[in-house]
């Protein structure tokens, strides 16, 4: 007889499906398991440190699947990147699926749950939607770049079973798929006369009667901004949980640009719309931008720019009305138009919005920082805190987790920037031993960083130490102003394949990176965190210094101010907080199984010297630290000749 899944405990799951899977007990894991089981079942809160190597996937999914099955309710496991959520749906969730079915006497039923944009359209790709207009207005050649991969999206589309823009390999650009893709509110959802092939229907279907679903930070994002994407669910478990607080803001912030208000009145236009009033607002929205600069906007909207806000908005308005009284006779053209005049209409409503809710700025191209003509106008909420307790936590059994979350020891910074009230805590450790698999190096004698980019002195100590490590080097640059330096110094002085991260696709670097050992792998952002390389590869990893937010960066700068104002450290709680988090991600590329051994080597002397140094290495893997440097070129060379 088949036992009831009340008379196994968390360990006893455990143990079943580990052995199942061929695995080995882990202690921190089984900690794990034992504090996710008490919150899912208590409709508690809990934060869980869970280092790498930890097996977290199984910690957490184990007492899910369980719950799930046990109370019949929906479960939603969200993870930080589309290719994190590909794995546990593909393979951690469905073995544990099998292993737990004897035990608990039913299987498990799983979901994969996206955004409509990852999926193929049907209804557009047989003509149902205006054509995507191209950017230069020219027509799209067969014998283009863009042109030969709708030709492939188009032979794909005739043998997917799924329509998901990940199983399309090897990909292809975000302009052709946008040709056979459409955004939620383009969507024409129960109306389409398609619904019955729809890919994204589909998997939102079999979603709504899951027992586990996976999704990502970005559906969350849609959710915590006002649009249930997820339906009705009891447990929300955070895989990466690290980086939710960021993609929540990114999702919440909006920009106003005259290019979007000509792009929504040519969507308009298009279905057959006159837009005479809405053309007029975006002449005069340029014309205020054009006498301003870039820069925050402490006091709100200045008075000529808050009034061709109210004119655009209101001009976008009345189309929006009119597209939707027009809905049947505009078909599929009329929702596009819709979708963008409603985008101008909320980002115009945002700026508008309760000062001092919102960081507003004047900014000019995206990523041109030297220019000063304004291009943008940009908002983005002062605190993210409420939105995820109100909108995504309220009246659910919760689980935080990730490698980096006692940030400086202690959970409290993230509890506040998660929204999190009254959680249960857990560092669950790591099986590896860091202070004897690896030290910190910290160049104690080299100068402070400056503002004008990577020194001279650093890029002679990153020779040194690539040279004495024999390659096998990732280089984590705070810009990539920095990293492109760095790149550009080391191929002139030294004889290793040096790697840049916009050289190519990522992937195709980090396969390289691991079949050469010799080789060096420079980058910035996306390399800091997500990149996986055990093994000799990745001997050094090279931090070219604490990554503090810019002093001109908007959302920090308010945000730091604020706490200030409350009474707190807006230093330690903005800027130092955010350092600790990449720092604590960066460090730990380094041993990521128990054979890996390494030096993580920070150029940065603020490390070992200021105050909120102590803050930083307590956040980071605990490697036997130093500031010697004849001690850490000898361990490079050792490992290099081992």
């Amino acid at each position: 007889m088949t036992a009831s899944v009340e008379t196994h405990d968390a360990d006893a799951l455990l143990e079943q499906a580990i052995g199942a899977l061929g695995g080995e007990p882990r202690e921190g894991q089984r900690l794990m398991a034992r504090a996710v089981t008490d919150a899912l079942d208590g409709s508690a809160h809990a934060l869980i440190q869970a280092g790498t190597g930890t097996g977290k996937s199984l910690g957490y999914l184990v007492p899910a699947v369980a719950h799930a099955v046990r109370t019949g309710g929906r479960v939603v496991v969200s993870t930080a990147t589309l290719a994190l959520q590909r794995q546990i749906y593909t393979k951690d969730l469905p073995l544990v699926v099998e292993a737990l079915e004897p035990v608990l006497g039913q299987r498990a039923r799983i979901a994969l749950l996206k955004g409509r944009g990852n999926y193929l359209c049907v209804h557009k790709m047989a003509g149902g939607y205006p054509d995507e207009p191209s950017d230069d207005m020219l027509p799209i050649g067969p014998t283009s770049d863009l042109g030969r991969e709708i030709v492939r999206l188009n032979e794909w589309a005739d043998s997917t079973d799924t329509g998901d823009r990940d199983d399309l390999v090897p990909g292809v650009s975000g302009r052709a798929w946008a040709q056979v893709s459409v955004s939620g509110r383009e969507c024409l959802e129960s109306k389409c006369p398609a619904l019955q092939e729809c890919f994204s229907q589909r998997t939102r279907d079999t979603a709504a009667k899951a027992h586990v679903v996976v999704t990502n930070h970005a559906v969350l994002g849609v959710q915590a901004t006002g649009h249930d994407m997820i339906g009705e669910h009891s447990v929300l478990i955070v895989d990466e949980a690290h980086e939710l607080v960021s993609r929540i803001t990114s999702s919440a912030t909006h920009e106003l640009t005259v290019t979007a208000v000509d792009r929504a009145a040519r969507d308009a236009r298009r279905c057959g719309i006159v837009t005479e009033n809405l053309d007029r607002a975006a002449r005069h929205l340029d014309g205020a931008l054009g006498e301003l600069e870039p820069g925050r906007l402490r006091l709100g909207l200045p008075d000529a720019l808050a009034q061709a806000v109210e004119e655009v908005r209101a001009a976008a308005r009345a189309y929006v009305s009119e597209t939707t009284k027009r809905a049947e006779e505009l078909g599929a053209g009329g929702k596009v138009a819709g979708a963008s005049l409603g985008a101008i209409v909320d980002v115009c409503e945002e700026l508008q919005g309760e000062h001092g809710s919102q960081v507003i700025w004047l900014a000019p191209r995206d990523g041109d920082y030297d220019s000063r003509v304004v291009e943008r106008i940009v908002a983005a909420p002062l605190d993210v805190a409420g939105l995820i307790r109100e909108r995504l936590l309220d009246e659910k059994a919760s689980v935080m987790t990730s490698a980096t979350l006692a940030l400086g020891g202690d959970f409290g910074a993230i509890s506040r920037h998660l929204g999190v009230d009254h959680a249960v805590t857990l560092d669950a450790g790591s099986p590896f031993d860091y202070p004897r698999q690896g030290i910190l190096y910290v160049a104690k004698h080299l100068p402070k960083p400056g503002m004008g980019g990577i020194s001279e002195e650093a890029l002679d100590e990153l020779a040194a130490l690539i040279q004495a490590a024999g390659g096998r080097t990732l280089g984590l640059f705070s810009s990539h102003k920095a990293a492109q330096a760095a790149t550009d110094a080391m191929r002139e002085r030294l004889d290793v394949p040096v790697l840049y991260q916009l050289d190519d696709q990522l992937p195709t670097l980090v396969a390289r990176f691991q079949e050469d050992e010799s080789a060096c792998l420079f980058g910035s952002t996306s390399l800091w965190q997500g990149i996986d390389v055990p093994g000799r590869t990745a001997s050094l990893v090279v931090i070219d210094r604490i990554p503090f937010p810019r002093p001109d960066e908007p959302v920090a700068q308010a945000r730091t101010e604020a706490v200030a104002k409350n009474g707190g450290n807006g230093f330690m709680a903005v800027s130092a907080t955010h350092a600790a988090l990449l720092l604590a991600q960066g460090a730990g590329r380094l041993i990521r199984s128990s054979a890996d051994r390494g030096v993580v080597a920070v150029l940065d002397p603020r490390l070992a010297t200021a105050r909120y140094g102590g803050f930083l290495t307590r956040s980071m893997p605990d490697l036997w630290p130093t500031t010697d440097r004849e001690v850490a070129l000898g361990a490079l060379r050792r490992l290099a000749a081992s």
